[in-house]
């Protein structure tokens, strides 16, 4: 690839000073913070015309004060993204579109190559200890959320499960953008040791791939949940129902499979009720530990002027051996699915709607979501020491319907644009073939270093859009540190 050594020498020159041991305070206010370098390169499919070879950088720094009260708890954070050398040539007329994220972090910041701003990433106060046993937690302002993590596990492998294959599907932060997002509302939690009921209302904030992260956008969700963590002897289990209501009322242009001219006409709201449900196991055997998953949705409501009709579905497994204990590998594999939409005139949405998600956790090269999408995959996780993580990923990609779009994105992040872009397939569904490996390296308590490459082997429906390259490849280093 090229420009690879631009992003060796990005990582080589980031450097940060060493912090105490313990977290720095002014009075009764605790100073905490961190700040993330990463040098990125892409290759992407290959336009007729433009740049898809390029690499910048996007750093983030982000301090944190906090108090803890008897009863109660106050925490404001400030976040500090600025984006270097992004691609000024990065974007081909339709259907080719975006030539990967430079070019959404260029055209979301003005058509800027250098970009920074402050805002505040947190603002809340939390009343703790409310209601029976006390169990109750009530946050109010602008916070942090990720579905599905409101309940943490005891069981190691299931809390690694659920942060990495349950977490934030529906509804996240975006942490893995150079900016992230936030929401502003509230946040009710009674959680006890096995229990946890969870209710949150709130707006999303701007962010994402703008690094002006003040102010809100004209949508807004309600989720609830209940998960109750059970199991005993060798089987220990953890399990939630869930619903979401999501409102979008910024009358844009939809991203769907309607002719151009039928979705100009469309300004209506988008309300999508979801109803799900994740189940995961663990069991401890003689051989190892053997792990399952399932998770699923289904959708109703409205999509402006069509109604909402669509699911997606996760089934996983995974196997830890005790041989090769040096290693500790973690073999695992699974199918996920997201519907589409086979008729673009019949009144029905059937495509699925991934609201507000984090889309990277499950497509580490981040050119598609569960919107219209079968993924079939398997991962090697290798741990040959307690500071070293290493992942191996390939993932088999196809639409779940010719007659819709290949979609990618994450939501809404900003009023003007809709958050999610589509691609027509021509009547194809092999989309491609990823594969992928990272590296994550825990120097100390307070640094982290992380490198990944991904390379997607494209296929019909690629080829149909890139006939010039149907190949692409990603990859970047990242330096973490905490103070």
């Amino acid at each position: 690839m090229r420009n690879i050594l631009v992003l060796s020498l990005l990582a080589a020159t980031t450097s940060f000073g060493q912090s105490a041991a313990t977290p720095m305070k002014l009075g009764d206010v605790t100073v905490t913070g961190t700040f993330r370098a990463r040098g990125y390169g892409w290759d992407w499919f290959e336009p007729t015309a433009g740049d898809n070879q390029y690499a910048y950088s996007g750093n983030l720094l982000r301090v944190n004060f906090a108090e803890q009260r008897k009863g109660w708890e106050w925490d404001t954070e400030l976040a500090a993204p600025f984006l270097l050398g992004l691609p000024d040539h990065a974007t081909a007329a339709a259907p080719q579109g975006a030539l990967g994220l430079g070019s959404n972090y260029y055209s979301a910041n003005s058509n800027s190559q250098y970009s920074g701003m402050v805002f505040p990433k947190q603002v809340y106060v939390r009343f703790k200890g409310l209601g029976p046993s006390e169990a109750g937690s009530l946050q109010i302002g602008q916070f942090e959320f990720n579905d599905g993590t409101e309940l943490v596990p005891k069981n190691a492998t299931l809390a690694t499960l659920k942060r990495d294959r349950i977490s934030q599907r529906l509804i996240g932060t975006f942490g893995w953008s150079d900016m992230g997002r936030s929401f502003d509302g509230a946040h009710f939690s009674y959680s006890k040791p096995t229990n946890d009921f969870t209710l949150v209302t709130a707006i999303p904030t701007r962010g994402v791939f703008q690094t002006d992260g003040w102010g809100w956008n004209r949508a807004a969700f309600g989720y609830a949940a209940f998960t109750h963590e059970w199991g005993h002897g060798n089987h220990a289990a953890d399990t939630r129902v869930f619903m979401l209501d999501y409102d979008d009322w910024r009358h844009i242009l939809k991203t769907d499979n309607r002719p151009a001219a039928v979705r100009a006409g469309d300004t209506g709201n988008i309300r999508i009720e979801t109803f799900g449900a994740h189940s995961m196991h663990a069991f401890t055997t003689n051989a190892g530990v053997i792990d399952a998953l399932a998770w699923g949705a289904g959708q109703t409501g409205r999509w402006g002027t069509q109604t909402q009709l669509a699911y997606a579905l996760d089934f996983e497994g995974g196997f830890q051996p005790k041989v090769l204990g040096k290693l500790k590998p973690w073999i695992r594999g699974g199918f996920t699915m997201g519907s589409g939409d086979g008729n673009s005139g019949d009144g029905r949405h059937g495509t699925f709607f991934q609201v507000l998600p984090t889309p990277r956790p499950y497509a580490r090269f981040p050119f598609f979501n569960m919107m219209n999408t079968e993924d079939r995959f398997g991962a090697l996780i290798l741990r040959p020491h307690a500071k070293v993580t290493t992942s191996s990923e390939f993932h088999a990609l196809r639409l779940s319907n010719a007659k819709d779009l290949w979609y990618s994105g994450g939501g809404v992040f900003q009023p003007w644009t809709f958050g999610y872009v589509g691609r027509p397939a021509s009547g194809r569904r092999s989309l491609g073939n990823l594969y992928d490996t990272s590296v994550e390296y825990r120097a100390t308590r307070r640094s982290t270093f992380t490198a990944y490459f991904g390379h997607a082997q494209g296929l019909a429906a690629m080829e149909q859009i890139y006939p010039k390259g149907k190949n692409g490849e990603f990859g970047y280093v990242e330096a973490m540190f905490k103070f």
